[in-house]
């Protein structure tokens, strides 16, 4: 083995690293042991009793021992002390800030050229030296990819039509944007920018009536569309006279004469968007680009009830808002030219927006996916991006797949032991890929992500401690969590590099201020350091569009975003989530109970891959629907002496009273109330979706959807405690 090692000159180092591994928890004797040597207490007579073989062999091991110390990875530098991420804010109630970037003042910026989406875009064009900047592509073929020139000109070309279509080069004018990630999508979004027009998204999963609702509040009557059939739809609602304003759809792919007909007969013009990019060239408008305070895009939320509501967002909120996470990484991470994202999460959301507007501003490279989410692995391996969005719920099914993969006793043992190595590193400020662990167990799992990922960055719903302490060591890059909400733009804290402790979601951004707020009826008190999050900044949202009274509800009148949230400031200053003021319902006994604090401690139970907990207020206990993992199920009731199919599994008794016992340990571990814990489960094979109308695009649970949905269930439920 040792020849191997020496032979082969490009694993010497990870020899080294495996043979210190094992030295490390080694006392001198065991080592002379292994080694074969005396236990001689004369360093002279040592040396003469040795062969000229264990001579060579020393000197081989010495050797080895030097180039692994000369060249063993370091680790990271954070920007702060991470026992001090923030610090209170003098005269301001208990307010804290970032201690990054040594400034009392709030960040607006980070370029002094890029101060709106327009500025941002052209920054990466002059930079990129015209470089590649939007990739598609059809199945089982490579990335093609448009310029910045490219994508700068069609932008003015587009928006030069949309000017000869009765569209105004203003702030007044919105813009409807109805399509899934491509680079249209951005054409379309850049376009609006080039005459200082404001983007509208609609989302393909709102419903008819939503839709609807938006064109008219937002006065649309342009509307950009990726497909035929989403055309179709909106027509419909022209015809029903729901949205008497709309006068334009313009379609992104090929459509037959029909649809051109159809909207004739309802006073709707229906063309190509190569058309109106052709009018554009042939009518061309200088640009009209907009001001720092000009609104860019109404961001309606999805909710959960009512009508969703239009977050308006200045130039200034988004670029802000990306400048604060600029700020705390640009020491570490920073972007680069030859950066890639994979661009698959909603475009409708300023998650994604915001990360992809940091790659812009750089020049790097955006690829979309190709619009289906079962084949995102093969899209990465052929895009090899380095940039990687997601959500938790993502992180999960990697982490369960990676497990269920590990079917034995040894395989768990040993992958367990694997991370347990690299988790140590990761702890000690070392990210890497290269290790000894790296070759042995994980290389299979980052090639599935295309090789190259050095940044995840996850937001939109708490993620699990262990899965976040497993995926830093097996992916061997920097993974970092946000907090944050589309009224806020998108993030308002975020992972301090250095830190890749769990458990809480970073410390404000530079571009923010936060401050907790007492939540009486939850007992939450800012003297013991926990409440309501508030968020204050040049990142906060201007209001909700035409809704004064949710815009009161939601900003206070000293400019304070009100999240909803619960949280906790920890010792280091980073915050922890801990609870929801909203979705909150109270007991028959009095009790308060927050679903999503309990469903976000059940989530970890090892079969679930989803969970929903009702309560009523004429009912004393909570129940739940659980959605086994199918991938994860078999296994783990193989474990427990169950077998049987996935679908056998779910309907046997056993089964699901071990699930519910599994479920209330962790609720136990996690410090529930014995009120807080679910007396009884229903088990469910179909995973909740925002297809099937169950969760919101940013994958929350749609909780009185999913009331109504397993109405049945929960009254027999309820039924069996009568």
């Amino acid at each position: 083995m040792l020849t191997f090692f020496l032979v082969s000159g490009g694993s010497l180092w990870l020899f080294a690293e495996f043979v210190l591994s094992l030295l490390e928890k080694m006392q001198t004797q065991e080592i002379l042991r292994m080694l074969q040597l005396p236990e001689l207490g004369d360093l002279g007579q040592f040396f003469c009793s040795l062969s000229a073989t264990t001579l060579v062999s020393m000197g081989a091991l010495a050797a080895i021992l030097a180039y692994w110390f000369t060249h063993r990875p370091k680790a990271l530098q954070p920007p702060c002390d991470l026992l001090r991420q923030s610090e209170e804010v003098e005269g301001s109630d208990g307010a804290r800030r970032s201690v990054i970037g040594g400034s009392p003042q709030l960040l607006t910026h980070y370029y002094d050229d890029a101060r709106t989406m327009y500025q941002v875009f052209h920054r990466g064009l002059r930079i990129s030296g015209n470089g590649p900047c939007l990739g598609s592509r059809k199945p089982k073929q490579p990335y093609q990819w448009l310029s910045y020139q490219e994508v700068a000109d069609r932008a003015e070309f587009l928006g030069s039509g949309l000017l000869q279509h009765n569209c105004k080069a203003s702030s007044d004018q919105f813009i409807g944007v109805f399509a899934q990630n491509r680079p249209e999508w951005i054409i379309a979004e850049l376009a609006c920018y080039t005459y200082s027009m404001v983007v509208v998204p609609l989302y393909d999963t709102l419903g008819p009536g939503a839709i609807h609702y938006i064109i008219n509040t937002a006065d649309i009557s342009t509307v950009i569309v990726d497909k035929p059939q989403k055309a179709v739809l909106l027509l419909e609602h022209v015809e029903k006279k729901e949205t008497p304003g709309l006068k334009l759809i313009i379609i992104m792919e090929p459509f037959e004469e029909a649809l051109k007909e159809r909207g004739q007969e309802c006073g709707v013009v229906i063309k190509s968007m190569q058309a109106v990019e052709d009018c554009g060239q042939g009518n061309y408008h200088a640009p009209v680009p907009p001001q720092p305070d000009d609104l860019s895009i109404v961001c309606f939320t999805s909710g959960t009830t009512g009508n969703p509501k239009g977050a308006m967002l200045t130039h200034g909120n988004v670029v802000a808002d990306f400048s604060g996470f600029l700020k705390v990484t640009e020491k570490v991470i920073f972007p680069r030219q030859d950066d890639v994202l994979i661009s698959f999460l909603p475009l409708a959301h300023m998650f994604e927006r915001v990360i992809q507007s940091v790659v812009y501003c750089h020049g790097g490279r955006v690829g979309f996916f190709q619009g289906d989410i079962r084949l995102l692995s093969d899209d990465m391996k052929a895009l090899c991006p380095t940039i990687f969005p997601v959500v938790p719920r993502l992180l999960n099914r990697m982490y369960d797949k990676i497990f269920s993969q590990a079917n034995t006793p040894l395989k768990r043992w040993l992958l367990e032991f694997a991370a347990k190595r690299k988790q140590a590193e990761v702890r000690s400020g070392i990210i890497r890929n290269d290790s000894i662990w790296d070759e042995l167990f994980f290389n299979k799992i980052q090639a599935s992500l295309g090789g190259r990922v050095r940044m995840i960055v996850t937001g939109a719903a708490p993620a699990s401690p262990a899965v976040l302490g497993f995926l830093r060591a097996a992916l061997g890059c920097q993974v970092y969590e946000g907090y944050g909400q589309t009224e806020c733009t998108a993030g308002c804290t975020f992972t301090t590099p250095g830190d890749w402790t769990s458990g809480h979601v970073g410390a404000p951004l530079p571009c923010n201020h936060i401050k907790l707020m007492d939540v009486e009826e939850l007992n939450y008190w800012t003297y013991k350091g926990e409440g309501e999050i508030c968020v204050r900044g040049p990142n906060v949202f201007k209001g909700y569009l035409k809704d004064r009274e949710k815009t009161k509800e939601a900003l206070d009148s000293d400019g304070w975003l009100h999240t909803g949230d619960i949280g906790k400031w920890l010792p280091a200053g980073t915050l922890k989530i801990i609870d929801r003021k909203k979705h909150i319902f109270k007991l028959a006994q009095g009790e308060y109970v927050a679903p999503e604090k309990i469903e976000n401690i059940y989530i970890r139970s090892e079969p679930v891959a989803q969970v929903y907990v009702h309560g009523d207020s004429l009912k004393a206990f909570l129940v739940g629907i659980v959605v086994p993992d199918p991938e994860v199920m078999p296994s783990w009731a193989q474990k427990k002496g169950f077998e049987g199919t996935y679908e056998e599994l779910c309907t046997n008794k056993e089964v699901k009273k071990a699930i519910l016992d599994d479920l209330v340990r962790l609720g136990k571990a996690g410090g529930l109330y014995s009120f807080e814990q679910v007396k009884a489960i229903h088990i469910h094979t179909d995973m909740f979706s925002v297809q099937n109308g169950l969760l919101t695009p940013t994958l929350k649970a749609k909780r009185p959807q999913l009331r109504e949905y397993f109405r049945t269930q929960i009254e027999d439920l309820y039924s069996v405690f009568v």
